[in-house]
């Protein structure tokens, strides 16, 4: 989801400690650990609302199918794959020249 690393958690955490202050920091961490858990609980409703109005027939929907880069590589992608297979194949097998009539020019 975001591609945060290391090295930018820790250049975060050098911040907050810097502007919050070591004694503000536990109760804000606490604060922001709340708030995480609330947004994660809202989408896991929205999903299961989702899931409950479309009804039985999209049960087995996964709304990470739904985000646009795994739409496309899903959709799209995939069948440059089954082509890319396709071309190996015809690479493998002989290929005769087409014929080439010298007298039609």
């Amino acid at each position: 989801m975001l591609d945060i690393g290391l090295p930018e958690m820790l250049v975060i955490a050098v911040i907050a400690i810097v502007v919050l202050g070591p004694d503000r920091l536990p109760e804000f961490v606490r604060t922001a650990a709340r708030l995480l858990n609330q947004v994660r609980g809202m989408a896991a409703n929205a999903q299961k609302d989702l899931r409950d109005e479309l009804g039985p027939e999209f049960a087995d929907l996964d709304v990470r199918e739904l985000n646009p880069r795994t739409f496309i590589r899903k959709h799209l992608l995939e069948g440059t794959e089954r082509e890319a297979t396709a071309d190996a194949v015809r690479k493998t097998t002989p290929t005769f020249p087409s014929p080439y009539d010298h007298e039609a020019t």
